[in-house]
């Protein structure tokens, strides 16, 4: 298997200079989603995290016209695809080291609102919960190990 990783040497080269930060955000996306799931898990997750860990965003863009934009996040984003039982197994990894996480079920695709999205996920015990995708964002050292043996989405 020749899939890359964050942590494969050519990656770091080539992807990640000089960009290494003292935090880490990934994405953790069901692989069998169609397209337009998987976009919209990780518009999501990103728009949870960002509300959680307001530092992740950058400050807002301006361009020669002097129109201004809303901030982005200022780090890199990780996205990684993995099956339901390898992304249970990364939720337990979060949920064992007491981090603070996004995380989207499968039920939510057919909600319409974030009340109802809420009372989706309030009415499943952890146990039960069908994860579709995860969001993470902590020191980095403890995101690569929630993180290990995962592959990036798409490669």
């Amino acid at each position: 298997d020749h899939a890359q990783t964050s942590k494969t040497p050519r990656f770091r080269r080539t992807i990640l200079p000089d960009m290494l930060y003292p935090t880490k955000t990934a994405l953790i996306i069901r692989n069998d989603l169609a397209a337009w799931q998987k976009v919209n898990v990780a518009a999501f997750l990103s728009g949870g995290l960002t509300h959680h860990f307001p530092e992740m965003a950058g400050e807002p863009y301006r361009d020669a016209d002097a129109t201004v934009y809303t901030p982005l996040i200022r780090e890199p984003v990780f996205v990684y695809g993995a099956d339901a039982d390898t992304i249970r197994r990364t939720y337990e990894r979060a949920r064992n080291r007491n981090l603070t996480f996004a995380i989207y079920t499968e039920p939510l695709f057919k909600t319409t609102n974030d009340g109802d999205n809420r009372a989706s996920v309030a009415a499943t015990p952890a146990a039960a919960l069908d994860l579709v995708g995860l969001g993470l964002h902590a020191e980095r050292k403890v995101i690569d190990k929630v993180i290990n043996g995962l592959k990036f989405m798409g490669v």
